[in-house]
This record gives structure tokens, sequence and C-alpha cells, in this order.
């Protein structure tokens, strides 16, 4: 490639996941016609990153299931795909981006859709073999090789990819305990009431969860493998690899090197536009405002990306679609699905509709003042559906209709 990419500049997008492919998809969409080059880091071409902890990790699908779209689908866009690409620098004022092995690309609009990388865990023995993180194919991977009945498998971290891991792990004859730091899994996104759910289905499938456990290092053998989670007072849970999945953190470093403003990710109005105009920015790495919520937010999920990467398309061709919904979650684990709308931070009431401690499908809402805020639903599609709406229209509702089974739960709206 000549180091002016193409005759005009275009478009360019920084990043190559699940905002980045949308945006290919919505720029054509939109009906613009000028060169887009998207840049990766990674050697694949775009493809989702939920099922990697899910199907992907168990071996029940491969990498054609996760891409996002064919290789002939970005010839046939003329959209060049610059892939095991890393961008080192944006220079806003030439409106140009430099990539890693020199090349220097100029652009009319810039997106950056850069996402998130894992938050590391800062111990002793960090480096040693046989501890790993969970983002890419590449990690999913590695962790397989380990994937031996038997095998004693240590997972630093309750949340979702934590317990992700765990099930497909245990599927697999695996020896699974779980190490949280807090008194619950799932802490930081659930109502005790879910966390109590899933700590008793790990349990009953033989996983070994420990809360209240803080990792100060790793043990490792003489040829550098790892052999134990040291989590003090001589505590040390034995092992034979280690995954550790404890957050994500954005990549919004490229952007503030360029003096663009950046506050808990890179900051973004409605329609994705970043402080300087001609820069767009979507997905895990910005904080974005929420009209549902009336908060700027920052969200690590596929819906947001998808959403913000219509947006930001839209934007860069002169159309202002303002990006403003209910924001949403899933995970599975087992044969559950946990579907998550709305954000229950500051919720001051939690209602249960069926029975968490017995049954495998239930739905907790979160109200804040009367006001329905959120819903965590576990095999339970028409709750989690009817709440996403409710949700969007700050419905007041009866807690007690809300928790009656009988009440139908598009009629429970209606009272």
């Amino acid at each position: 490639m000549s180091m002016s990419a193409s005759a005009s500049p275009g478009i360019v997008i920084i990043g190559a996941g699940q905002a980045a492919s949308q945006a290919v998809v919505s720029l054509r969409a939109e009906g613009f016609e000028g060169a887009i080059t998207l840049i990766g880091d990674e050697a694949e071409p775009p493809y989702q990153r939920p099922p990697l902890s899910k199907k992907f990790l168990a071996g029940e699908i491969g990498f054609d299931r996760v891409e996002l779209k064919p290789a002939e689908f970005y010839a046939n866009a003329h959209c060049t795909l610059m892939l095991g690409t890393r961008v080192t620098a944006i220079d806003a004022k030439a409106k140009t981006v430099t990539t890693g092995d020199g090349h220097v690309i100029a652009y009319t609009k810039l997106l950056i859709a850069t996402g998130s990388r894992v938050r590391e865990i800062n111990v002793p023995g960090f480096d040693l073999k046989g501890v790993h993180y969970l983002r890419s194919v590449g990690d999913v991977h590695e962790i397989q090789s380990h994937f031996k009945a038997g095998a004693r498998m240590v997972i630093v971290g309750g949340g979702y990819i934590g317990l992700e891991v765990a099930a497909v792990a245990k599927k697999n004859g695996l020896d699974v305990t779980v190490l949280e730091t807090a008194n619950r899994v799932l802490a930081r996104v659930v109502d005790p009431i879910v966390s109590r759910f899933y700590e008793r289905v790990h349990a009953a499938a033989g996983v070994n969860i420990c809360t209240d456990v803080t990792v100060v290092g790793f043990e490792g053998d003489a040829d550098h493998n790892v052999t134990g989670v040291n989590a003090g007072d001589g505590k040390i849970f034995p092992c034979d690899f280690v995954v550790v999945g404890i957050g994500i953190l954005p990549n919004a470093e490229l952007a503030e090197m360029a003096g663009i403003e950046v506050s808990n990710g890179i900051v973004v109005d409605e329609c994705t536009r970043t402080s300087d105009p001609d820069i767009f920015a979507a997905g895990d790495c910005t904080n974005h405002p929420n009209g549902v919520f009336d908060r700027r937010l920052r969200l690590e999920s596929v819906q947001n990306a998808i959403e913000q990467g219509k947006t930001a398309a839209a934007a860069m061709t002169g159309k202002d679609k303002p990006y403003n919904q209910v924001p949403w979650f899933w995970s599975d684990q087992y044969d559950l699905k946990l579907q998550i709308a709305g954000l229950s931070q500051g919720y001051t009431q939690a209602v249960t509709r069926g029975n968490p401690d017995t049954d495998n499908n239930f739905a907790v809402f979160y109200l804040k003042d009367g006001v329905l805020i959120a819903v965590d639903a576990v095999n339970r599609p028409p709750e989690f559906m009817m709440s996403k709406m409710l949700i969007a229209q700050h419905a007041k509702l009866d807690p007690a209709r809300l928790a009656d089974e009988t009440i139908n739960m598009k009629e429970v709206a209606k009272a």
C-alpha cells in the first residue's frame, strides 16, 4: 500500500470490532460513496466477542459463526481492510492517522472505534505461563489448550466472563474454582437475589465459588508455569491454569494524545461527535449521553456498539440520528439466559416475579420511587421485552401487580 492510500481521502475507521463493522455497513446504506479504510490491530476481520466466552470457547461454533461479515463483503463495499495494523497517532490538524509500519493515511472524517482491553492483574507472578485473559480469538485457543478432563482451573473474578467461562469449563469436565473479591458474584451488575441464584446454580454444577477472596499473587514452578493462586493468609488454591476476568478499560489513549476530550472514555455527543468536529467515536471506548437515564454512560455492550456505529455513519454523512435507547445486556450460563434491560444503580425497591430459590426462570424488577429503571430476567423473554419498553416510557408500576404471576406482563403495564 502506497503512502497515499487513495487518490482522495475518505473515511478512516480505527478499530475492527462490532461498532467499526456496523459503521461500514451503515455508511454504504446512508449512500456514502467515498473511500473507506478500516484499520484493526488483530489479524482477523471484525468478529463478535460475546460468543468467545460461551459457544466459541465450548467449541460448539467455529470462527465462521463469529465473523461479522464474510471477507467478500468488504471487497464489495470497497472498504480497504488493514488488519494486523496498529494506529500509533492521530494528527487532528493535518487530518491524518499514522500506523506502526509507517503509513500516513489522510481522512475527511475519522471514526475511533478502538473498543476496550482487559484490566490486567498486577500481582507477583502475573506473567507466569498459564495465566490467561479472555478477549480475543487467540486467547480462547490458548485457554482451550488446557481443557482436559480433571484439569484444575482457577478463575479470578466472578463477573459475566468468569461465570460464563466457569459454566463452559464445568461442562468440559474441569475442576473449577471461582475467586471473587466482593461478597457475592456479579456484584457490580445485579441485585443480591440474582447473585444468590447464580451461586446456587454454579454450586449445583460443582463449581467451587469463593467470595471475599483477594488474589495477592500467583505461584509457579521452575519452568515458569503457574501452579497456584495465592489469596493471602497462607491460602493457596492449586491449579493447572488461570483465567483472569476482572473487567475492561476503554482504549481512549490515542484520542487523548490527539487532544480530543477524554473522561472515562472518549467524550461524545448523542450523535457520536467528539470535541473535534471531524472525529467521531463509537462503542466501548465512548462516554456518551443517554436521554432515557438523563446522564452520561460508558457502556460495554454489543447493542451500544451497533447503535453507535449506525449513528456515527449517519452523522459522518451529514445526517443527525441521535442515539437514545434503553441499554441491554445478556449472559449465557448453562441453559440459562440472563437478559438485563436498563440500569439498576440507585434503585429503591427490587420486586421478584417467580422463585429464584427453586426455579430456573424468574425476573427481578428494579424500581426507583415507583418508576421501573431496570430488569434482570432469567429465561423470561416476555418480562425482558416488556420491561425494555416500560423503562423507556419511565412507567410507574404497582409492585404487587409486577410480582403477581397470574397477571400477564402486558396487563401489568395497564394498571
